[in-house]
């Protein structure tokens, strides 16, 4: 009987040849081993030679550090007709004391700041004062008070202190 469809193949039996191709010469190295050992050697005399004439020293390297420092005035208007008195009380003045919890740039960090204190610290004000550095840029002063006496003002400075503020305290006198 004849196979019309050809299912079934005659030469079953018979393998495909795959074609290898190899090279007649034993493989060879790109770089000699001499030239690996000079390129070596030239490198380790330069780093030798380096250290000895720059002098290397990694822990004389050291990066500085910098301190932003702002100088803050009191507003005009608690200014007039008064002197400003940091260290000591004269009998002839009548002093007020105040705790200046910080400046800031933006207006959103001076709120902030006093929504932060705002419960357990009473009279917090926000005013715009101009630093002696830089005239022209306005700053957020926040200033609580004023308060009796220098205690009074010490207390307050504890408490914003533990909130985690840099408050200083500032005097206004005037003469009376």
């Amino acid at each position: 009987m004849r196979d019309f469809a050809k299912r079934t193949s005659k030469n079953t039996n018979t393998r495909k040849k795959k074609s290898v191709f190899r090279s007649k010469k034993k493989s060879s190295q790109v770089i000699s081993s001499k030239v690996i050992f000079f390129i070596l050697s030239i490198s380790l005399v330069l780093i030798a030679t380096s250290f000895f004439y720059f002098r290397t020293d990694i822990e004389s390297i050291k990066p500085e550090s910098f301190l932003n420092n702002v100088t803050i005035d009191f507003p005009t208007s608690l200014m007039e007709n008064s002197i400003l008195i940091e260290s000591s009380e004269n009998e002839q003045l009548e002093c007020e004391y105040f705790v200046q919890i910080g400046a800031y740039g933006n207006k959103k960090y001076a709120l902030e700041a006093e929504k932060i204190l705002e419960n357990e610290i009473q009279n917090i004000t926000i005013n715009i004062v101009y630093s002696t550095l830089q005239p022209g840029k306005p700053l957020n002063s926040v200033i609580s008070g004023p308060y009796e006496n220098r205690s009074a003002a010490n207390n307050a400075k504890e408490k914003i202190t533990k909130n985690g503020f840099d408050p200083r305290l500032r005097t206004l006198c005037k003469q009376t």
